[in-house]
């Protein structure tokens, strides 16, 4: 087995942004879905609404720090070149991707001050962006909701695409991506 040489890997801060966004997008989600077994107004609850809180502004923070580290580095070569569609397709998913995770955190920050609470962020209390506006802050409600939904579909249609690649087209997507990965024949 031969490693990956680097130029045909991401950096391993990229490597290392994309699967830390993966584990705190999951417990987002978990945050999200676990909240609704416990009675409402029980501490159980509040608390996984407080965590769901601090973790979405969290992911908000990091899709900065990607961005800036994206900026300044270049996203290895495919190897085979795919075709030009599967190309524009990957460009549309992650500016899709990018997006959920810039406007569904600012979606739940503005919810938040729509409602007048508290915009918590590891033990910090975030200024408003807006004033109190309950039925703005319903409304705001609903689209972080369908945002959510969204993002489950983008989510598992990328890392379909990315076993697809791995194993149908058997390109280097999906390595280039893995930390410590070797792969037989990419040097």
């Amino acid at each position: 087995m031969h490693s990956i040489s680097k130029a045909r890997r991401y950096t391993p801060i990229t490597i290392g942004l994309h699967w830390v966004m993966l584990l705190l997008i999951v417990a987002i989600y978990a945050t999200m879905e676990l909240k609704g077994i416990f009675p409402k107004d029980s501490g159980a609850r509040d608390t996984l609404k407080q965590l769901h809180y601090t973790l979405g502004l969290s992911a908000l923070a990091l899709v900065f720090a990607r961005i800036l580290v994206n900026l300044f580095t270049r996203a290895p070569q495919v190897i085979p070149d795919p075709p030009r569609w599967q190309k524009v397709s990957a460009k549309s998913m992650h500016v899709a991707l990018y997006a959920l995770m810039i406007m569904l955190p600012v979606l739940g920050w503005l919810i938040l001050s729509a409602k007048g609470q508290a915009i918590p962020f590891w033990g910090v209390d975030l200024p408003p962006l807006i004033g109190s506006n309950a039925s703005l802050g319903k409304w705001l409600k609903n689209m972080h909701e369908l945002g959510a939904t969204v993002g489950y579909f983008l989510i598992g249609a990328h890392a379909a695409a990315a076993l697809f690649h791995h194993y149908v087209i058997r390109d280097n997507t999906l390595v280039r991506m893995l930390p410590g990965i070797k792969a037989p024949g990419l040097d």
